[in-house]
């Protein structure tokens, strides 16, 4: 006979979130896909190496909150399949995080000092977008991964030239960016009205003078 399968009650669940958000913010995540960067790490002068480590740690928390967005979204998904796909993308950004956490202890730096911050309001974003219906909850999808899209062309252009271990993370970090708001938007994304877009570059820009340095 088939093994009974177990339903999760509401207990269950909250820990399985509190789970999630401690290794999220204060574990040490594994990626299931080996890291891109395979060019030698140079020597970089004091300000260049510091530099690098900012624009990394501002990833790091990138990723932090895309987490903290995808299982809050996922959490209250009413689709199955909506679910899934959101799951799914958190599993290539827990790459993300594994791989910018790693640059950081080669730069000889560590992750932002409020990542557990970063990660709860995230999360209740997330459950706040998701609880509106799963259209909303993969137009935030859309939204967020073109916003870090930006942002990560704009660090290509700003990493010391020397760096590119860590732009050979960023190169793959975006391109599954693209992919996972192209796959959101096939799925039936909502575009979401003014002012939710400007809002969230607002706090993203706030989000990355903190990280840069904290």
């Amino acid at each position: 006979m088939p093994a009974a399968v177990r339903h999760l009650s509401a207990l269950d669940h909250v820990l399985v979130e509190a789970q999630r958000a401690l290794e999220t913010t204060l574990g040490d995540p594994s990626a299931s896909r080996p890291c891109p960067a395979d060019a030698a790490d140079p020597v970089l002068p004091a300000p260049a190496r510091r530099h690098a480590a900012g624009l990394m740690r501002i990833n790091h928390v990138g990723e932090v909150c895309a987490q903290g967005l995808y299982f809050g979204q996922a959490a209250v998904a009413r689709d199955p399949a909506t679910r899934e796909h959101l799951l799914e993308a958190a599993q290539e950004e827990t790459d993300h995080l594994a791989w910018c956490a790693q640059r950081l202890r080669e730069l000889d730096s560590r992750p932002s000092l409020f990542n557990p911050l970063w990660y709860a309001g995230s999360y209740a974003i997330g459950s706040l977008a998701g609880l509106r219906g799963d259209g909303w909850n993969l137009g935030f999808v859309v939204e967020t991964e073109r916003q870090v899209e930006a942002h990560l062309d704009e660090h290509l252009e700003s990493l010391p030239a020397a760096d590119q271990r860590s732009r050979q993370i960023i190169r793959v970090m975006k391109e599954d960016e693209a992919r996972h708001a192209d796959n959101a938007e096939h799925a039936g994304a909502r575009v979401l009205p003014p002012p939710i877009p400007q809002a969230m570059a607002l706090a993203s820009k706030f989000m990355k003078l903190v990280a840069y340095r904290i």
